[in-house]
């Protein structure tokens, strides 16, 4: 095992140490052709700042505004909200303003979407979340479109972005024996999760990253309609639920989630079954919550 590098000026590293580095900090994977310069991503995103508030590159005011004018174009009744905004220069992320922003944008896209094609065409063209810049694939979901079950993980991994797949790894295998158990094969289900891109590292999903995404899974479910949805995990469940409680405590409890076209659905949740994989244990929780959901069918 390498020696932990501290106390480092990273940009006079050799370039093994240069590695060693990137590795220790989460980059453990090429995802990727070329590399993204982020210090110019944020440069660029400062710089498109500055002209929207009326500063130039140079911190200097640019052209002044006619006295009353509004900083955005009004919009006409029954316009979408306010389009992702994106940043100047080559390399530069392409963002909403702000989360706030992103989520309406989100929802419009979502609300407009009438079957599941369409929604997955507008998450691709979606440029609100960060996240995709870093992602190889948008993960939409996998299964029987008409399935009384859906079930609803975190965000995809590594294996998950390489495929464009949910559940395709290790997880996903448990995920299968664990269907089979009240007899039923991944194929009768749906599978998806609350954000399509992968997290790098697979590090938590941000609060702000799950509030931009979740109109897309609310509309997904919509568009399904199923009778019952599963939360796979702490996330998912914390965002559906609707709960700030952990997975331990909201594990086995039942809701109803409602959606827009005024249907509801049975909505429950249990330990991801990566966790399973790390706590074996807790397979005996896991296989009384698998008994309650195959009642609920």
């Amino acid at each position: 095992m390498s020696k932990p590098i501290t106390d480092f000026d990273v940009n006079n590293l050799d370039p093994f140490e240069a590695l060693v580095w990137q590795f220790e900090m989460g980059a453990d994977e090429a995802i990727a052709d070329e590399p993204l310069d982020r210090f110019k991503a944020s440069e660029s995103l400062r710089q498109n700042a500055a002209n929207r508030q009326g500063f130039g590159a140079n911190g200097r005011p640019g052209a002044q505004r006619p006295a009353g004018a509004s900083a955005r174009p009004a919009q006409s009744a029954g316009t979408a909200g306010p389009a992702p905004i994106a940043a100047g220069g080559d390399g530069g992320f392409l963002l909403s303003d702000t989360p706030h922003e992103a989520r309406q944008s989100a929802r419009d896209a979502a609300a407009a979407a009438n079957s599941l094609d369409e929604l997955k065409a507008a998450i691709e063209k979606f440029e609100g979340c960060a996240l995709k810049k870093s992602a190889s694939n948008t993960v939409f979901g996998t299964g029987n479109v008409e399935a009384d079950l859906v079930l609803v993980g975190e965000a995809p991994g590594a294996e998950e972005d390489r495929q464009g797949l949910p559940f395709v790894g290790p997880s996903g295998k448990l995920l299968d024996a664990m269907l089979r158990s009240i007899g039923l094969a991944r194929e009768e289900a749906y599978i998806t999760n609350i954000l399509p891109w992968r997290p790098p590292g697979n590090r938590q999903p941000t609060t702000a990253e799950v509030a931009v995404c979740e109109p897309f899974i609310r509309r997904h479910l919509e568009l399904i309609g199923p009778k019952v949805v599963v939360c796979l995990g702490g996330s998912s469940a914390k965002t559906l639920m609707e709960e700030d409680r952990g997975i331990t405590r909201l594990r086995g409890t039942w809701k109803e989630i409602s959606f827009a076209d005024g249907k509801n659905a049975a909505l429950t949740a249990m330990f991801h079954p990566a966790y399973l994989l790390r706590t074996p244990e807790q397979k005996r929780l896991a296989w009384r919550d698998l008994r309650a959901i195959a009642q609920k069918l």
